[in-house]
């Protein structure tokens, strides 16, 4: 009985290929990561942020048009878009936003500190 995985979860390459290779999708997304909080780290906030997003995007983009991604399948092929998707461009949004100097402007995300109840300073 037990549950049945994911569908495209099979591995993206063959068994003759090492485990990074053939689980490819996922090591692409994660090494974009990596980046992202590598540049993040070094004290560039909004490059590195952007690229964690776009990691996320990434995913998103690779689970929807690859018939076998591996490890990237998690839920339902639409699930797992749906939430990378969601995530990737909240995780934009809000580094477009984000405090001093936004890149972009949203005029109700403004005071989104005063929204939840924190006092501005």
């Amino acid at each position: 009985m037990g549950t049945l995985p994911p569908e495209g979860s099979a591995a993206a390459l063959g068994r003759r290929h090492t485990l990074p290779l053939r689980q490819w999708p996922i090591t692409l997304v994660l090494v974009v990561a990596a980046a992202g909080l590598l540049t993040t780290w070094s004290g560039h906030f909004r490059p590195g942020l952007l690229t964690v997003g776009a990691a996320m995007l990434l995913g998103g983009l690779l689970r929807l048009g690859l018939p076998d991604v591996g490890l990237l399948a998690v839920r339902s092929r639409f699930t797992d878009v749906t939430l990378m998707f969601l995530l990737g461009g909240a995780i934009l949004l809000l580094t477009l936003v984000a405090q001093p100097d936004p890149w972009l402007r949203v005029p109700v995300l403004e005071n989104i500190g005063r929204l939840i109840g924190h006092p501005m300073r």
